[in-house]
């Protein structure tokens, strides 16, 4: 074997440093929300996932925008997303309000695991087909923010978590339900961060860096539950729309094909 092929085997059998970090680092944020939760930190544990979230996002970008992606990459992430967004928020929100149900509080809690796997794998499984623009169903971290949302917002303004139990269960179902739905929801992976934007654009951002910053868990938390309504309306919109074109459609064609009145 000469030089050359020797290097690029051992490139080949090496991964990238700089995304894997990004992704070691969500898997440890995710690890983290985990421990603070069998602790009885609670609002910990909820912002450990929101950070878990920004690095999940910024993994993917860091190796677009260098070129680094691979399988192993690939992999790693999925697995690191099954901690960080599925069983953490799980654990998170079981310990918090759902234990005092019971039998079912562990059972919903287990759905939202299995449902957060079920969605990872179909995604995997559906890269490089589905439409980029789109999710099929609602995104794991997306439904972890709803979740971890939910326990920071309470934690922050002091309510009690028994009064919120079984607020807390239909959330947990809903979203859990929602992540391996046929429900469309906005990836927003075709917003292009290289290109130039308008002067405005970087004004809305200040804003809102701005609003975030006011009451942080409350407009995190109002954000990621907006985004998962917004696709279940979307979507019931989109079919109300092609079933009146359809119903158009089909009365057009029976108007055609119907005979002419015969005049007196």
């Amino acid at each position: 074997m000469d030089q050359k092929s020797e290097t690029e085997h051992k490139r080949r059998r090496g991964i990238y440093l700089l995304p894997n970090l990004f992704t070691t680092a969500c898997l440890f944020s995710g690890f983290f929300s985990i421990v603070s939760a069998i602790n009885g930190q609670f609002e910990h544990a909820a912002m450990a996932i929101f950070i878990a979230m920004v690095l999940d996002g910024l993994d993917g970008r860091v190796a677009r925008m260098t070129n680094t992606q691979s399988d192993f990459g690939a992999e790693y992430d999925s697995l690191a997303d099954m901690v960080s967004f599925c069983l953490a928020p799980a654990l998170v929100i079981y310990l918090w309000a759902l234990a005092d149900l019971g039998k079912l509080g562990w059972l919903v809690a287990f759905v939202y695991v299995a449902a957060g796997a079920l969605r990872l794998a179909r995604f995997n499984t559906q890269v490089g087909v589905a439409d980029k623009c789109f999710f099929q169903g609602l995104a794991s971290p997306a439904a972890a923010a709803v979740v971890a949302g939910l326990v920071w917002v309470a934690s922050d303004f002091g309510w009690s978590a028994d009064a919120l139990a079984v607020p807390a269960f239909i959330l947990t179902l809903a979203v859990g339900l929602l992540m391996v739905s046929n429900v469309r929801y906005r990836s927003f992976k075709d917003v292009d961060l290289k290109g130039k934007v308008p002067f405005f654009t970087i004004l809305v951002v200040v804003l809102i860096f701005v609003s975030i910053a006011v009451d942080p868990p409350l407009v995190l938390f109002a954000v990621f539950l907006l985004y998962a309504c917004s696709g279940v309306v979307s979507t019931v919109l989109g079919r109300n729309k092609l079933h009146t074109k359809a119903n158009q459609s089909k009365e057009g064609s029976e108007d055609e094909q119907s005979p002419p009145e015969q005049k007196d």
